[in-house]
């Protein structure tokens, strides 16, 4: 399996990945809005057999008036799941997030396959979402210890005008 930045031409493969994965368009069609934004910090695509199997998007958030980074959505081919590619897809992600200078992923999404990635309960760190939620599924990982601030989590607009 390779790993590898989203290219112009992935985008028909990668919308089907995400349609096979959630069995409905809404995530595709936000990866498309976010991506038309400009709104992809990264985008990553897991190949196998030189096919696209997987893929993981990143996109501005803010908590309150610092700047963060949302994971999401990650999607993989149903025939491909369970074999370590989203954690592959991940772990690649938030390195290169790191590496770009980011401090703080968000991600709304199970609470017990997050926390290996070093996520934690949003709430430990005085931070929430706009919206009710279950306070274990909105969690928070700092690439940079220290970097979480109490606040109130904002997705990008496209977020809204998909769901």
């Amino acid at each position: 399996m390779q790993v590898r930045a989203e290219l112009p031409d992935d985008a028909a493969a990668i919308r089907a990945v995400i349609c096979e994965a959630f069995g409905q368009e809404g995530e595709a069609d936000l990866v498309e809005a976010l991506r038309a934004a400009g709104a992809l910090t990264c985008s990553l695509v897991a190949i196998v057999d030189d096919a696209i199997v997987g893929h993981v998007a990143f996109s501005p958030v803010h908590v309150d008036a610092t700047p963060a980074i949302g994971l999401a959505p990650v999607a993989v081919r149903v025939a491909h799941q369970r074999r370590g590619i989203g954690d592959a897809l991940i772990r690649e992600g938030l390195a290169r997030l790191a590496a770009a200078g980011h401090e703080l992923v968000i991600v709304l999404g199970h609470a017990r396959y997050y926390p290996r990635f070093g996520f934690v309960p949003a709430h430990q760190r005085g931070i929430s979402w706009e919206h009710p939620v279950d306070p274990a599924s909105l969690m928070v990982l700092e690439l940079r210890p220290g970097a979480a601030r109490p606040g109130v989590v904002r997705y990008h607009p496209a977020f809204a005008a998909v769901s």
